[in-house]
C-alpha cells in the first residue's frame, strides 16, 4: 500500500515562516547596530574606536610584509569658530561635506575615520610618503576649489606622516599630528607631509639643511630601544604644542621639536643590560644613565646648526628648583625648551606602562605635574602642560592616557 506523502500542518508552516522573518529581522537589527557602532553619525566614517582597530591591524600587515603605508590627518580650518557662531549641527555638516570629498580622493582600501570634534585620519596601505601627500593634497585642492555648505568655503589643512619599521599607531597619529600643526601655522589650507625643509641660518630660522640626519638619529634611537624612540615622538607633540601656547616664536617651536624628538639620543652609548633592564636601576647604573644627556649634547653639536638644540637636550633634566642633573641650573637659567621637555617627558613616562611598573592614571598624573610645580618644574610650563592635556583629552587623542 502506498503512503500518503506528509501533510505538514498548516499552522507549522506558518509558524516556522514567522520564526524564519523573525530571526531575518534580528539578522538586520544586529547588522545596523554593529555598523551604527563603529560608523559616525554626522560623516559616516569610522568612529575613532572603529579606526584604531582597522588601522592596527593593516598596521601588523604591513610590519609582516615590509609593504609602505602612509597616514593623514585632517583638521577644518576655523572649526570652533564655526561652531561658536552657527552652532555645532553646521559644524557637523561642514565635517559631513569634507568627509563626503575624501571619500572621493581615497581607495576602498584604504581606512578612513573621524578621530576627533573636527579631525578626521586616513590611513593608506600599500602608500609611501609622496603618494600619501599627493592624496591630501587633492582633498586639500578641491575643498579649495569649491563651496560646499551654504555658509561659504571649507578648507582644510592636513599632516602626513609615513609608518616606520617597528613603530605603534600611536606614533605614526603622533607624527602626522606634528605636521598638521605645521600646516595649520603656516596659515591652513595646505599639507605639510612632515619634512624639515633646507633654509639658512639657525637663530633666525630652524630649517635645518642636515634634517636627514636628524631623521637617521630618531631612526636609529628606535631601533635601539623602541620604547624610547616611540615616548620621544609622543613628547614631541605635547612639547610643541606647549611652545605655542607659551607664545614662543615660530624657529623656537621648530628648535624644541627637534630637541624633544632626540632628547634620549644621548642612550645610545646606555649599555643594552641597562636600558633595557626589566627592574629598577641600582645606584651605580644609575649614575651612568644619568650622563645621557650630556651624550647627547656632544652628538647634537657635532651636527652643523644645532648648538641650540644640543643646549636644550644637554639641560633637559634640570629641576626648576636647582636639584637637577647635569649642571644643577635652577630657574630661568634653564633653557625654556628644556623645561618644557622635561614637563612633558615627565607627563608621558608616568602615564606609559614600564616592565617594573604600571602606568599612572592621567588624573594621578595631572595632580603630580601641580605638586611639583615649582620644584621639579616650572609652574608656568605646568599650567601650560595642563592646559594642552585638557585639549588632548577632549579632542580624545591618542596622547593622553
Amino acid at each position: 500500500m502506498r503512503r500518503r506523502p506528509f501533510a505538514e500542518d498548516p499552522e507549522l508552516i506558518s509558524l516556522r515562516a514567522q520564526l524564519a522573518d523573525a530571526n531575518e529581522r534580528i539578522r538586520v537589527l544586529e547588522s545596523e547596530r554593529t555598523a551604527t557602532a563603529t560608523r559616525d553619525p554626522a560623516t559616516q566614517l569610522l568612529t575613532r574606536g572603529a579606526f584604531r582597530e582597522a588601522a592596527e591591524r593593516e598596521l601588523a600587515r604591513t610590519r609582516r610584509s615590509g609593504s609602505p603605508a602612509t597616514l593623514f590627518v585632517v583638521d577644518l580650518d576655523g572649526f570652533r569658530e564655526l561652531n561658536a557662531a552657527h552652532g555645532s549641527e553646521a559644524g557637523d555638516r561642514a565635517l559631513a561635506a569634507v568627509a563626503a570629498q575624501l571619500r572621493e580622493v581615497t581607495r576602498t582600501s584604504d581606512i578612513v575615520g573621524r578621530t576627533g570634534p573636527d579631525e578626521l585620519a586616513v590611513l593608506l596601505p600599500d602608500t609611501a610618503l609622496p603618494g600619501g601627500t599627493l592624496c591630501a593634497g587633492r582633498l586639500v585642492d578641491r575643498l579649495d576649489k569649491a563651496e560646499l555648505t551654504a555658509l561659504g568655503p571649507v578648507t582644510v589643512s592636513a599632516g602626513v606622516a609615513e609608518h616606520r619599521r617597528g613603530h605603534s599607531l600611536e606614533a605614526l597619529l603622533s607624527r602626522a599630528s606634528v605636521s598638521l600643526d605645521r600646516a595649520r601655522r603656516a596659515g591652513g589650507a595646505r599639507v605639510d607631509d612632515g619634512v624639515l625643509h633646507a633654509g639658512p641660518g639657525d637663530e633666525e630660522s630652524f630649517h635645518n639643511p642636515h634634517a636627514d640626519v636628524i631623521e637617521a638619529l630618531a631612526v636609529t634611537l628606535l631601533e635601539r630601544d623602541r620604547y624610547t624612540g616611540e615616548h620621544s615622538e609622543s613628547v614631541v607633540a605635547m612639547a610643541r604644542s606647549v611652545a605655542r601656547g607659551l607664545g614662543m616664536p615660530s624657529s623656537d617651536i621648530e628648535r624644541v621639536g627637534a630637541a624633544a624628538l632626540l632628547h634620549d639620543i644621548g642612550k645610545v652609548a646606555i649599555p643594552d643590560h641597562i636600558l633595557n633592564k626589566p627592574a629598577k636601576l641600582d645606584p651605580q647604573e644609575w649614575e651612568l644613565m644619568r650622563e645621557h644627556p650630556v651624550i647627547g649634547e656632544r652628538i647634537l653639536r657635532a651636527i652643523p646648526g644645532m648648538g641650540t638644540v644640543a643646549r636644550i637636550v644637554r639641560h633637559e633634566h634640570e629641576s626648576f628648583d636647582g636639584s637637577g642633573y647635569p649642571d644643577g641650573l635652577s630657574g630661568d637659567a634653564i633653557p625654556l625648551g628644556s623645561r618644557i621637555i622635561l614637563a612633558c617627558d615627565t607627563y608621558h613616562a608616568m602615564t606609559s606602562d614600564r616592565p617594573y611598573r604600571a602606568r599612572m592614571p592621567h588624573a594621578d598624573a595631572i595632580h603630580e605635574l601641580a605638586r611639583c610645580a615649582g620644584t621639579q618644574f616650572d609652574p608656568r610650563v605646568t599650567e601650560a602642560l595642563i592646559g594642552v592635556l585638557h585639549g588632548l583629552r577632549q579632542s580624545g587623542s591618542p596622547l593622553v592616557a
